[in-house]
């Protein structure tokens, strides 16, 4: 029997995640199918247990669901206890088991697509939302020679920061300092706004790294204008697929040919 899994969102009309799945299914001959539901703004976890109901396996969680799925969930795992989110359901009999598979998805883009390990580096982390929430731990487990996380409004920051032992602030606090890797996690990008970074923010030889994908932010060109180095989060995309489908079925999935056909 094909066993069933989901991604649930609001909208999700442009979800990659159904393509991804069918690509690691294919790759590792797993018997299953993988459809987007939009879930009524007002009915998450309504549409969640019927999809368990129905038999479902698991789900993928997308924005805005992601804290009312940490909330839904029965069980819950450090990556999600950290995150105080879930992107990634397991359904076991009563049991909804909860993880966050966002963090180790970038991780494993920086240091097996981008070739760069977060280990011993100057990192900036922008944003103080569920997005930086969800990359804190995998983060720090790197051990970083200084994690920083900025946020225009400055205490949600510096509560973040203590949250994973590291340093924050607002990005007034940024001038004359410089990192090796500077991760935008903020909203911006949606709006197509810059955040208020010093020219001098960038290290040499550093990467400029944007969780969103399939556009050209003013990030991105903010950092290629000072001639460095950038990548966007269609890589993190496909590598926090992996994580999950690994949870799900015990086998780990190529990723490398699944987000060259993407990019192309």
């Amino acid at each position: 029997m094909t066993d069933r899994y989901a991604v649930f969102g609001h909208p999700i009309g442009h979800s990659k995640s159904p393509r991804i799945y069918a690509e690691f299914a294919r790759q590792t001959g797993q018997d299953l199918s993988y459809e987007a539901i939009e879930a009524p703004l007002d009915g998450f976890a309504t549409s969640v247990l019927a999809f368990r109901a129905a038999g479902g396996r698991g789900a993928n969680v997308t924005v805005p669901f992601k804290e009312q799925a940490y909330v839904l969930a029965t069980e819950r795992s450090e990556r999600a206890d950290a995150a105080g989110a879930a992107n990634t359901l397991t359904f076991d009999g009563d049991a909804i088991l909860a993880d966050n598979t966002d963090g180790t998805g970038l991780v494993n883009d920086l240091v097996g697509n981008l070739g760069v390990d977060p280990a011993g580096r100057r990192i900036l982390l922008l944003g103080a939302g569920g997005a930086a929430r969800g990359v804190g731990l995998p983060l720090m487990a790197r051990r970083p020679a200084e994690l920083y996380i900025a946020n225009r409004t400055a205490y949600k920051a510096r509560e973040l920061s203590a949250r994973f032992d590291c340093y924050g602030g607002g990005f007034d606090a940024l001038e004359g300092r410089r990192f090796d890797l500077v991760i935008n996690a903020t909203a911006a990008s949606l709006a197509g706004d810059l955040p208020p970074l010093p020219d001098d923010i960038f290290a040499d030889g550093a990467l400029a790294y944007d969780m969103m994908y399939g556009r050209d932010t003013p990030f991105l060109a903010f950092a290629r204008a000072r001639g460095v180095r950038t990548a966007d989060g269609l890589g993190m995309l496909v590598e926090q697929a992996a994580e999950a489908f690994r949870l799900w079925r015990g086998v780990q999935p190529q990723t490398a040919p699944v987000i060259a056909l993407l990019r192309d």
